[in-house]
């Protein structure tokens, strides 16, 4: 469409000192002067466009123009560019050409990053396999998944569901959504899904109420952890400073809530010997056994 072609082309010139009507023509598919037209228009619209003729001549923009500076203050626009640094981190589609019109809308170079965001770890690639842009569609479209999961128990099952949103809560993705299996909401996590399926089938958005409804959790149990001051910088890493408490030893007591689920035990388990659980009695319990597996495991 002309409209899209003309806001390309006054990014381009934010992005760039000089264009010549010949890149903007192969740009676009058209003719030269179909391009000279476009600035045409644009000129008459007030946008500050001119051209040099001759060698290194083209077509600029003044220096200091910029598109509708004055909707957003310097804090807004740094807050907006942030929200596309984080999209463009989940290899979300056309995240990063966004970025690159809002950073030249506001003078924002992105020579001068202050700041980048990488929330993939090692081996676990949020957009695997066009997991999250398959999700997003799925959403935006009111459309049923389906896909395999692999809950924290390592069981694997076939869910079929109506995507709700996607949530970014402790380091980690999921999806909320109500579960045609559980004919209730749910919550996966985004790295344990598999083989994702848009069905040609179309839901209803439910209402704001059942969209409201507490998602399923395991409960909530008291931990208490003695650790080591070697892994005070992991304690800081995961947990608020209220609930870490200093002993007179120098070891450290960390006391918090937390779900009663699976994940738990690998996390104690990581801190190896710098950690010992005083409570709850069936998590001390369950670690013991478990360390006493890793140990019979190397006899």
């Amino acid at each position: 469409m002309k409209i899209n072609r003309l806001i390309e082309i006054i990014t381009i010139l934010l992005n760039r000192q000089t264009v010549t009507a010949r890149e903007l023509a192969e740009r676009f598919d058209v003719s030269r002067r179909t391009i000279y037209r476009d600035i045409e228009v644009l000129s008459s619209a007030g946008v500050p466009i001119y051209s040099d003729k001759g060698k290194g001549g083209g077509i600029s923009i003044l220096e200091d123009y910029t598109l509708n500076k004055a909707l957003l203050s310097k804090s807004e626009s740094d807050g907006l560019i942030l929200a596309l640094k984080a999209m463009a981190s989940t290899d979300y589609p056309e995240a990063d050409s966004l970025l690159d019109k809002v950073s030249a809308i506001f003078k924002n170079s992105r020579a001068n990053d202050w700041i980048e965001i990488d929330l993939d770890s090692w081996n676990n690639k949020v957009n695997e396999d066009n997991k999250f842009t398959k999700i997003r569609d799925a959403i935006r479209d009111s459309t049923v998944i389906y896909f395999d999961y692999i809950n924290g128990k390592g069981v694997k099952s076939s869910r079929l569901v109506e995507p709700i949103k996607l949530m970014f809560n402790a380091y980690t993705w999921y999806l909320i959504a109500y579960c045609y299996f559980r004919c209730e909401q749910r919550m996966f996590r985004l790295s344990r899904i598999r083989n994702i399926e848009l069905l040609d089938q179309h839901f209803t958005k439910r209402t704001v109420a059942e969209q409201e409804k507490p998602v399923v959790r395991a409960p909530l149990v008291e931990l208490k952890l003695r650790c080591d001051a070697k892994v005070l910088n992991r304690l800081y890493d995961a947990f608020d400073e209220q609930y870490i408490i200093q002993n007179n030893d120098g070891s450290f007591d960390l006391i918090v809530q937390i779900p009663d689920e699976e994940w738990v035990f690998g996390f104690i388990l990581s801190f190896g010997n710098h950690v010992e659980v005083i409570e709850p009695e069936h998590i001390r319990l369950e670690i013991k056994n478990r360390a006493k597996k890793i140990y019979e495991q190397y006899l």
